[in-house]
């Protein structure tokens, strides 16, 4: 699962300069929602075929460090790698390792679709958190939205639909995780580039999966093994560029309620691949924890919307 993927980043800089395409801007946004489904998918089957999950985690950030290096380090040098916040940057490096590393080893036990659907309340816990970690005020209808979406995550989870296992725990740490990194997201907005936050997040991620990655290597077994090796990282960098290419285009606020894509796609691959049809209980709760993601989203538009108007001058 991409730390991307339900936590929009943040908005470019006002700019007269940048199009306002937010036809393009969703499009891009879809289609890199398929992208990192394609993350999911392959880490899934790298590891039900053998392969450990130090391992895969390795493997994912394998070829994004290397097109990036080859890109960015003739261009830029090494000055692409500094952070004007570097203890911000290590906790995002350290979060999103954490995400990657969890996420994999609950796919090696659950379906995609309870990985998925427990990753996707990271915004719920997202906005639990913001009250202590960036001094953001929750309302009540907030708290209504956060109760909300996780009875939806609870119906998904139904042990009458998957039975409890404790691979979940590995999903739960994963969507705390995926807050903290959008926190120190945040933190980070106009502070370092995207180019070098991608950096520190694909080279933080070779060298935490490092220890673990040659303690029991296993080869690829078949040419669908390899395919999946080279999937997992072009669809983790694909996706992640075309997140940031539609941000380029439309506003953030715009683009949040799209990223709820990767859920619909998680489930087709899940069903088509793996032969795990979404359940009636996945199709109660989605709506549920979707509907209250994009409550919260729309609430935090409207609060946008009244500082704007309140602080401009009156005439």
């Amino acid at each position: 699962m991409s730390a991307q993927a339900p936590l929009s980043p943040p908005a470019p800089p006002a700019n007269a300069q940048l199009p306002d395409k937010r036809g393009l801007g969703i499009l891009l946004v879809i289609v890199g929602s398929m992208a990192l489904a394609g993350v999911d998918s392959s880490a899934k089957w790298l590891l039900v075929n053998g392969l450990g999950a130090g391992q895969v985690v390795f493997i994912r950030y394998l070829l994004p460090c290397i097109v990036l290096s080859l890109v960015f380090l003739p261009r830029d040098g090494f000055a692409v790698l500094h952070s004007r916040a570097p203890k911000i940057a290590l906790a995002r490096v350290v979060s999103m390792a954490a995400v990657t590393g969890f996420n994999f080893m609950a796919l090696r036990y659950l379906p995609m679709t309870i990985t998925g659907s427990i990753a996707f309340s990271a915004p719920l816990i997202l906005c639990l958190m913001s009250g202590v970690a960036l001094g953001e005020r929750i309302d009540w209808q907030r708290w209504l939205a956060v109760i909300a979406g996780f009875i939806g995550v609870l119906i998904i989870v139904n042990p009458d639909s998957v039975p409890l296992h404790p691979a979940m725990i590995y999903s739960a740490l994963m969507a705390v995780s995926m807050a903290f990194y959008a926190i120190f997201t945040r933190k980070l907005a106009g502070v370092d580039s995207n180019v070098s936050q991608q950096f520190h997040a694909s080279i933080g991620g070779l060298v935490f999966s490092l220890p673990f990655a040659f303690q029991q290597w296993e080869w690829p077994h078949s040419g669908p093994d390899w395919f999946a090796c080279v999937l997992i990282g072009t669809s983790g960098l694909v996706g992640h560029l075309l997140y940031s290419a539609g941000h380029r285009f439309a506003p953030a606020t715009t683009l949040a309620p799209f990223t709820y894509a990767q859920l619909i796609f998680m489930a087709l691959v899940s069903w088509v691949v793996f032969a795990q049809a979404p359940d009636i209980y996945f199709l109660i709760g989605l709506p549920i924890l979707v509907s209250s993601g994009l409550f919260i989203w729309f609430r935090e538009v409207q609060l946008a919307t009244r500082l704007k108007q309140k602080s401009r001058p009156r005439s």
